[in-house]
């Protein structure tokens, strides 16, 4: 039969023969078959390794390496949710004994001999904890999933799929601040589309939005790299951070943009040209410490205005 990918791996640490048989044996009784073994610490240290056990039995003294460090050990490789029940084997009786088990690394121990039905027991105990483990990773999981979705869905535009207007204003300011250390020009294209009103006044707040949608995927197939972002920045406005960038470079991109618009050729009766277009402002500074974000937004801001007034579908850079 085929081993199911959640069935109970068991490993036995075991120097003895006769002791490694019986507790084999127990557990195939238990229906844990093919229980992986080691009669040394060293088989043992290697096959946690290779295999990851979900219950080791572990005999407290073994030829090669004392068990309570061969525990340490299994804790101290342990990474993030991994974790392995282990049940010392032993024949040590005293109170400072088990107690020095617990504190290597040891969550239960066996007196020898074992007796079936108390290993039975505590092997069954163990199990209720692991299945436990696998649920609470499982949990964590689908958390972090829909943590990382929450996450996006708070920074996403949601109409154009590009980044919204929360997502714009944090990552602009950490643009800017990378910008400071390199002394490298950052630039900003503020994007708007043209007659925006009178088109959704003619075909309608479907037809706007997927207008918006389309000059929005425009907007960002101009910012390839990783530092760039594409932002949705209000109502048909949109806006492009650019690092390092100069004033000819950003002038470029927003020309592309223009252009690519145009070139998708959407019908709009209310503009002069018959189809959709947009205006461009473009702003680029070398920041300083005389010379503040907000005034980089501003002169783009204004190039903007003066693309809008200088008859629109055109790109206008901030002196």
């Amino acid at each position: 039969m085929a081993k199911k990918e959640n069935e109970l791996k068991v490993l036995v640490v075991e120097d003895s023969k006769v002791t490694m048989k019986a507790l084999c044996n127990y557990l195939e009784r238990m229906g844990i078959h093919n229980p992986l073994t080691a009669a040394t610490g060293q088989e043992a240290i290697d096959i946690f390794r290779r295999k990851r056990p979900d219950i080791i039995l572990l005999d407290a003294i073994l030829p090669d390496i004392d068990g309570f460090d061969i525990a340490r050990h299994f804790r101290a490789t342990e990474k993030g949710d991994e974790w392995s029940a282990i049940i010392f084997l032993t024949s040590m009786d005293k109170d400072r004994d088990m107690a020095r088990g617990i504190e290597a690394g040891g969550d239960d121990y066996l007196m020898k001999p074992v007796s079936e039905v108390v290993l039975k027991a505590k092997v069954n105990a163990m199990r209720r904890l692991v299945e436990m483990q696998r649920a609470l990773v499982d949990v964590t999981q689908q958390l972090n999933v829909a943590n990382k979705e929450l996450q996006r869905l708070s920074t996403t535009d949601g109409l154009t799929g590009i980044a919204n207007r929360r997502m714009f204003d944090e990552l602009v300011k950490r643009e800017w601040r990378r910008c400071v250390r390199l002394k490298k020009p950052m630039a900003l294209v503020m994007v708007d589309v043209d007659h925006f009103k009178q088109y959704n006044d003619t075909y309608g707040h479907q037809g706007g939005d997927e207008c918006l949608k389309a000059v929005a995927a425009q907007v960002a197939r101009a910012a390839p790299r990783a530092s760039d972002l594409a932002a949705r920045y209000g109502g048909e406005e949109f806006v492009l951070v650019l690092g390092e960038t100069t004033v000819d470079g950003a002038k470029w991109v927003a020309n592309n943009i223009r252009q690519h618009v145009a070139d998708i050729n959407m019908p709009h009766s209310g503009s002069r040209l018959g189809h959709v277009s947009v205006s461009c402002g473009v702003a680029s500074v070398l920041p300083t410490d005389d010379f503040a974000l907000e005034d980089l937004l501003a002169a783009a801001d204004e190039a903007l205005y003066k693309a809008k007034e200088q008859g629109r579908n055109t790109v206008v850079c901030a002196e």
